[in-house]
């Protein structure tokens, strides 16, 4: 009893494997995506914008939005308001 030889597929050429396109297609795309972001971001920068006085309000207080991390954040366990800055 003789055992057959299983015939050895022929050899494809690299660009023919599938497998192939599909581990080097996700990080290749990713790359031409940084490209283009880096081409747009460079094209079209975001303006720098001017931050508006803060006007003292009635007693001195200034605006809730501009006051000091330091100063406002006992705010939510007293529940007062911040004092003025100095």
């Amino acid at each position: 009893m003789s055992n057959p030889t299983p015939a050895t597929p022929a050899a494809e050429p690299w660009w023919r494997v599938k497998m192939l396109w599909l581990v080097i297609g996700g990080p290749l795309a990713v790359v031409i995506a940084g490209f283009v972001t880096l081409g747009l971001a460079l094209k079209n920068p975001d303006p720098v914008l001017e931050r508006p006085p803060v006007s003292a309000g009635p007693e001195g207080t200034t605006d809730a939005a501009h006051t000091p991390a330091m100063q406002a954040r006992n705010h939510a366990a007293t529940g007062g308001t911040a004092p003025a800055a100095k």
